[in-house]
């Protein structure tokens, strides 16, 4: 698996750090209980303050983060050279 080819602090960040399923998560969480919505911009709207909440919620900061920064930098210095100024 190519998962188990990075260092282990490489490997807890893209592990516990799965942004995509913790929006869809508050995504279905917001709509589970409604059939249907009377226009579209209805439920635009619904996800937006779904958004908006969970974002406020992803405060917490990554335990180790330096750390697992520097092993990121070792496997791919070229790109995080440039965006993180290292």
């Amino acid at each position: 698996m190519v998962f188990f080819k990075y260092p282990e602090q490489i490997r807890r960040v893209m592990y516990t750090t799965n942004t995509i399923e913790a929006i869809h998560r508050q995504f279905h969480k917001l709509t589970k209980t409604k059939v249907r919505f009377s226009k579209q911009n209805n439920l635009l709207k619904l996800l937006y303050v779904g958004i908006k909440n969970a974002s406020t919620k992803w405060t917490m900061p990554f335990p180790n983060w330096n750390l697992a920064v520097s092993q990121l930098a070792i496997c791919f210095e070229e790109l995080l050279d440039a965006t993180l100024d290292l």
